[in-house]
Order: structure tokens, then sequence, then C-alpha cells
């Protein structure tokens, strides 16, 4: 819950801000912490209908993160203070997330705590990913470059993703407007030929006959399939949202046909990446593991890395580690053993990284170059076979009489 505020600080100086807590007394709590003398505190207010920000809306987007972060490391860079970087940015970004977020960032720098420390509490805007990247940097004093390192990341992360993700939004239309399309046919335009066919006293063909039933059926208990239909949906839906129902999505996500080709792509440029940025900015390896395993947003690659890690603490080797789960490819494997062999295993992450993205790539474009066409001429044909199963009979009543 976000909490607005004016005080006093420590030098006497009012400042006024914002603060997320659980409650007002945490909130209190917090504030005091940092010496403010308050004056006011009160919940946000949500507004009129017109007014409030929706959270859909108001959540903080990938790009927002990497635009920050550009502009973190531009300022970082020319050796502005920590503090003034982030109530300059603060006073200047208009999302009112990203703004309160700044706000509290800034009143926590103040306080005594480390930038790290103050991103971390923040963890719908900065991934756990993201504040140990910053802690290696405020600790080898190069956060000018690894603002950047982080920009570079996020932009190449979102750009992949947003394809990927883009890739499925035609099919996902052509499916809607599929059923869009059956279900008109079934309810309004089957039903007022039906009489017609029933009437003529003519023998209809089998297929005729199973169109004609399957009208009946969306015409009588329309309704209850609707409710049936949306209760499954939420039952689904709240199943996924289980830690049963997340280990079920993942293995999917990975095993459909077509489809889990382009995940797996998607989440090896994904590990290949996030670990060749973290061993860049001096991370440790297990470490490293543990937060890509977080971050890799699959079950059963995170279940992968976290028993590398746990491989790689009892000595065994980084290849070998992640060996011992069928899920990384042989190709990474030899991969990442001939970077540790050699010791340039950072350039390989890299290779890695910029080969997966290719592959994801080039993924999409199949899938989508498969995809169009199949679905329009399923679209095609099942339309034409339900024309078909009532047109035709009404012919040979035509061409009888």
């Amino acid at each position: 819950m976000l909490f607005n505020y004016k005080a006093i600080d420590g030098s006497g100086r009012p400042l006024s801000g914002a603060i997320e807590a659980l409650n007002i007394e945490i909130a209190i709590n917090a504030l005091q912490r940092r010496g403010f003398i308050l004056s006011t505190i009160a919940p946000e207010e949500s507004g009129s209908l017109l007014t409030r920000d929706i959270a859909f809306l108001r959540g903080v987007k990938s790009k927002d993160v990497v635009l920050l972060s550009r502009q973190l490391a531009t300022l970082f860079e020319a050796q502005v203070p920590a503090l003034r970087i982030f109530r300059m940015l603060a006073s200047e970004i208009r999302h009112p997330i990203l703004k309160n977020t700044l706000v509290s960032i800034a009143d926590e720098i103040q306080a005594g705590s480390s930038i790290s420390n103050a991103i971390s509490k923040h963890p719908s805007v900065f991934s756990n990913f993201y504040v140990q990247m910053v802690r290696s940097g405020e600790e080898a004093g190069k956060l000018d470059q690894i603002f950047g390192f982080l920009a570079e990341y996020l932009e190449r992360t979102y750009e992949v993703t947003s394809k990927a993700r883009n890739a499925l939004v035609y099919p996902i239309f052509v499916l809607i407007t599929f059923a869009g399309v059956m279900v008109l046919m079934l309810t309004m335009v089957i039903p007022n030929i039906s009489g017609l066919l029933v009437e003529s006293g003519q023998e209809l063909p089998i297929y005729t006959k199973a169109v004609l039933g399957l009208s009946n059926l969306a015409t009588s208990y329309g309704w209850f399939l609707l409710v049936a239909l949306v209760v499954g949906g939420i039952f689904l839906w709240r199943f996924f949202k289980t830690e049963s129902g997340r280990i079920t999505m993942s293995q999917l996500k990975v095993r459909i046909p077509f489809i889990g080709s382009l995940f797996r792509q998607l989440y090896l440029s994904r590990i290949a990446d996030n670990l060749h940025v973290m061993l860049l900015s001096a991370i440790p390896i297990i470490k490293a593991l543990e937060i890509t395993g977080e971050v890799v947003d699959n079950l059963v690659f995170r279940d992968a890395l976290t028993a590398a890690a746990e491989n790689v603490r009892g000595g065994s080797s980084i290849a070998d580690a992640l060996s011992v789960r069928k899920v990384i490819p042989g190709l990474m494997i030899q991969m990442v053993k001939v970077g540790e062999e050699s010791g340039e295993l950072v350039r390989i992450l890299e290779m890695l990284g910029r080969f997966y993205r290719r592959e994801v790539t080039n993924a999409v474009d199949t899938l989508v170059g498969l995809i169009e066409p199949m679905l329009i001429v399923t679209l095609g044909l099942a339309v034409g076979f339900l024309l078909a199963a009532v047109l035709l009979p009404i012919y040979q009543i035509a061409g009888g009489g």
C-alpha cells in the first residue's frame, strides 16, 4: 500500500514523498527510523474513476527500466552524487509508480542506505538480478558501467521477449476469430435454415445431422456452456497460480510442438545472456547460477540451474553441473566446457547469447510462416464444411422440386 507523507528531515528541511508499506504503522516506523519528523501521513487516495490509476496501466514496463538504467549510467558517468541523481530523475519522470519508487529510493539513500539495499525494497520494479548487479557495481566502484550493462541487457531481453510474444498474437487473433465465426454460424445462421431442411422430410446426410445437432446444442445450452467455459477458465487460472500449476505450465511451454522449441531457445538465450553479464560484473558463478534460475521465468530451467549451483558448490565444474539435468542442450554444455578450459567463459557465454537470440528470431519467423497459412486454411475449411453441410441438402431439395 502506498502512503503519502510530509515531514521534516534531520536538518530541519521540509520534504514530502511516498512510501510503500503493508500498513500505516509500518510506514510511520520506517520514516521515523530515517530521522524524519512526520507532520502528515495518509494512504494514497484512489480518486475518481477517470483520474485514478488503473493497476495494469500503472505497472512499470521493461522499457521504462531500460530508459531509467540508461539515464542512471549517464549521470553516474558524469559523477553526479547518487542522492541528487535519484531526486533529479524522480522530479522528471511522469510514471506514477516509478516516480514514487525513485522518491522512496532517494529517501533511503539520504537516510544512509546503499543504492542496492534501497532498490531491493522494490522487487516489483527491480529484480533480484538487477539488485545483485548494482551491488556488484557498488563494491567495484563501477556503477556507471553496471547501469550501462543493465540497460543493454534489459534492452536485448525486451526485444527477444517482445518478438516471441508478438509471434503468438496473430495466431491467437485468428483462433478467436475462428471461434467467433463458428458461434455465429451455429447460433444465428444454421438455426434459420434448419427448419427448411427438417420440413422437407428428405433424408439428411450424416454430416448435416451432426451440424444441426451441434447447432441445437449451441442454441439450447449456449449460456450453460459459456458459464462452464468461464468457470473452467477461472479454475485453470487459479491452478496455474499454484506451485504445481506453475510446474505444469513450465513443462508444457517446453514440450508443445513448434511453440516448445521457441520457448526453449528463448530460455537458453536468457540463461546465456544473464550469466555473461553477471560474470562480466565479477559476480561469483554460484550466485550467478542461482540468480539466473530465479529470473529465467521457467521452473524446469530454474530447478536445473539451482541443482547446477549446488553441484558447483560441491566442487563440480560448471559444464558437468549443467549436464546433470537433461534440459540444457549438449551444445551449450560443450561450449561452456571449452570456455572453462580456455579461461574464456565470459566470451563463450556472450557468443552463446548471440547464437540463441538468432535462434529465437529464426524460430519466430518459421513459426509465423507455418501457422499463418495453416490457420487460414483451417478456418476456411471449417466454415466451408458448415455451409456445405447445410446448403447441399437445400440444393438437392430445389433440384428435386
